[in-house]
């Protein structure tokens, strides 16, 4: 089994239908902890999702994997960034060059892909 990449999953739905719901499953079968981060409430895959607005810590974060698009950035990406995640990944339809500039300034590694084929191909 690989390592451990404590994962927040921003933009976490208890919707089955979205790609952050499958995301966060699919992060907990591969052995990743995650950490559900949303405007919506509810649960996913056993993990209560936690409140965006609030803008929680959240400590040792691995990776960032966004599912909230673009032109809703610029409210999150100081918070986002105070997080000081390892990297990134911008899954599709959330690019934004902005913040990807923001995140290398900052050294952050940032991945534009999908969590779910980097997770299925062993690339996570």
């Amino acid at each position: 089994m690989t390592d451990s990449k404590k994962t927040v999953v921003v933009g976490a739905s208890p919707n089955p239908s979205r790609y952050a719901y499958q995301a966060a499953h699919m992060l907990s079968r591969f052995g990743h902890e995650f950490i559900p981060l949303s405007i919506k409430r509810g649960s996913v895959a056993g993990e209560e999702i936690m409140n965006l607005k609030e803008k929680p810590p959240i400590s040792e974060v691995d990776t960032l994997s966004l599912y909230i698009g673009p032109q809703h950035h610029d409210e999150w990406m100081d918070y986002w960034l105070s997080l000081s995640p390892k990297r990134i990944i911008f899954n599709p339809g959330t690019e934004n060059l902005e913040f990807m500039e923001k995140a290398k300034a900052e050294g952050i590694e940032v991945v534009s892909g999908c969590t779910l084929v980097m997770l299925q191909s062993g690339i996570y």
